[in-house]
């Protein structure tokens, strides 16, 4: 899969001469008649691969929307936020309209577009030329159109809010589109993957099917829900944060599709957690792509293509024995200092999630773990150090970004129960997530006493908003969830104050120590850390060496978001100005920005 988007769509790629620039730009006449390749299965396959071209293109999912979007919550930030620029101001809720990171034509809004006009020809000409029934391969690939359509529209809704909505290819009537509501794109996208449902097998049931980079049922089912919950949650509109107003978007109608999608993909046994977390990033990072496991759907990227170790791995300060990456890759994100210490000791998230070395100057091609500061952290579910594959391409890594996996699933059954049918409803869904993460001996006060002490759908409410924390840090989706539950700016203050209280030492983090203590391993590489662990205030021995750990200023804290900004009202990044100049007037900057 991974070099079949390399030359996806090649045989027709005349369907999608424009787009590439900008989705303002009609398409071109296709040289290959579409009544063919629409009703031919391996010409439609390369149409569908077409579609996902965009995703990797340089300015789009690839070098900007994954690297940037989702950062700046209470659990993940962008390491230099309290760097003035650009690239920092699309994280801590500043972004102007010009901003140079984003402000081109080749950008992701552009890409998005592209990859859903790519899209709405495959599907008109599917349904046109195809007969896509359930059961056959055009069948399947009208489904896996639907599906990419809808996951651009998703993301273009959680970073733009009102995007304009085009569900057919350009004509010359509809070059130019306003910003139609967010509503109307909820609904047909949750539609279309109602149908796609119905289209698509699971996982490992065809041979498509056998890789999270095609598109599988139990996937479809779990964005679905995901949806559904975005759909009825809080957000900004242009007269303030609310819910919809659309009846169809009520919290009951989309709680209850929630419920009824995830459980639908419980039941089915066609996805499950991995017995380890650990394990599960290592594979991950193994580039282990076998679908029916815990990863529903991977966003594929080719060998030489996608920036996910690039951006957020644990930092290499050189090429070294683990890549031949480039100087100073991973690290241009973390976690949040106090994330660490919010952890249960015993937690086995804690360790894989939260990473506090580096590596340093490779001498001879081998370099060593060494302590950072206390204010920069690393994303520990990214390492090159886990992976098989070599990575010598200087600007990118080539491996997936995971989409979503099954523990989301299980953690909106749990949320969507404890709405509708109460705690009791959802405790077993939030056992399941707890009991991979705590051994066996600990599960009992971990897993059970924790859970069944949460007996009002308030207490369940927060420990779901705590686990997702626990769970999901490093990938991203925490903004997206703070601001449905109308969080945003009440969780991004909790942290600063966190942080401000580790910084000091004072209150929840009073036992946190000041001093960390270290020494190598027999490999002379791996650091051996004594001082991490809560109340760990004693020197262990002379073999150890001292490394103060209270680098943590108040510049630093404040940075989370830009001072004088209200984040609630800043949900969403402008839409940049060189598609508001190309709009012939349609488009304009909402939300008092």
């Amino acid at each position: 899969m991974k070099n079949k988007i390399i030359i996806a769509g090649l045989i027709i790629a005349s369907l999608f001469t424009s787009c590439q620039d900008d989705y303002l730009d009609a398409p071109a006449k296709s040289t290959l008649d579409e009544s063919v390749i629409f009703s031919t299965p391996d010409l439609a396959e390369g149409a569908i691969d077409g579609i996902k071209v965009p995703f990797a293109e340089t300015n789009s999912y690839r070098g900007r929307f994954l690297p940037l979007y989702g950062l700046n919550t209470d659990t993940e930030w962008y390491n230099t936020s309290q760097t003035a620029g650009d690239a920092a101001d699309l994280c801590v809720y500043d972004a102007k309209t010009i901003n140079s990171q984003m402000n081109t034509t080749n950008n992701a809004w552009a890409m998005m577009y592209s990859g859903i006009e790519r899209a709405n020809i495959c599907i008109r000409g599917l349904r046109t030329y195809g007969d896509p029934r359930p059961g056959t391969e055009l069948g399947y690939l009208l489904g896996e159109a639907l599906t990419l359509r809808a996951i651009y529209y998703a993301d273009l809704i959680k970073a733009w809010g009102d995007v304009p909505a085009r569900f057919e290819p350009i004509s010359t009537a509809t070059i130019y589109l306003p910003k139609s509501s967010r509503d109307v794109v909820y609904k047909q996208i949750i539609a279309d993957l109602g149908e796609a449902a119905t289209l698509v097998p699971w996982p490992g049931e065809t041979a498509a099917t056998s890789s999270v980079e095609r598109i599988n049922k139990a996937f479809v089912k779990g964005f679905r829900a995901r949806l559904a919950l975005a759909a009825s949650g809080f957000q900004q509109y242009p007269d303030g944060i609310r819910r919809s107003t659309d009846p169809e978007l009520s919290v009951g109608n989309m709680y209850g599709l929630a419920l009824s999608e995830a459980r639908s993909v419980i039941a089915s046994g066609k996805a499950s957690l991995e017995s380890s977390f650990e394990n599960f990033w290592r594979k991950y990072n193994q580039e282990n792509t076998t679908a029916g496991g815990e990863s529903l759907w991977e966003l594929p990227f080719a060998d030489g293509r996608g920036r996910m170790l690039f951006s957020f791995a644990v930092r290499h300060t050189t090429n070294d024995q683990f890549h031949a990456n480039g100087a100073n890759r991973g690290g241009t994100a973390g976690p949040l200092p106090h994330v660490f210490y919010d952890y249960d000791q015993t937690d086995t998230r804690r360790d894989v999630t939260c990473v506090p070395y580096k590596y340093g100057t490779a001498v001879n091609g081998i370099a060593k773990q060494e302590l950072g500061a206390l204010n920069t952290w690393y994303f520990g579910k990214y390492r090159y150090e886990w992976m098989i594959r070599f990575v010598t391409s200087t600007n990118d890594d080539g491996v997936n970004k995971i989409y979503m996996r099954y523990a989301e699933v299980l953690l909106i059954a749990a949320e969507a129960a404890n709405e509708l049918e109460g705690p009791a409803a959802a405790a077993p869904y939030l056992k399941a997530i707890r009991r991979r993460a705590f051994a066996p001996a600990n599960q009992a006060v971990k897993v059970d006493a924790y859970v069944d002490a949460l007996t009002d759908k308030q207490s369940m409410f927060n420990a779901l908003v705590e686990e997702n924390k626990f769970e999901f840090t490093g990938e991203m989706e925490r903004k997206q969830a703070l601001i449905r539950w109308n969080l945003l700016k009440t969780k991004l203050d909790q942290a600063k104050q966190k942080m401000a209280d580790l910084a000091a030492h004072t209150g929840e983090y009073q036992d946190v120590p000041a001093t960390l203590y270290y020494k190598f391993k027999a490999d002379n590489v791996t650091l051996d850390i004594y001082g991490l662990n809560r109340g760990e205030n004693t020197n262990p021995g002379v073999e150890y060496t001292s490394f103060a750990w209270d680098n943590l200023n108040a510049a630093k804290v404040a940075s989370l978001y830009k001072a004088g900004v209200n984040p609630d009202n800043r949900q969403f990044w402008p839409i940049w100005q060189v598609f508001i100049d190309g709009s012939n007037g349609q488009l304009t900057n909402d939300y008092g920005y």
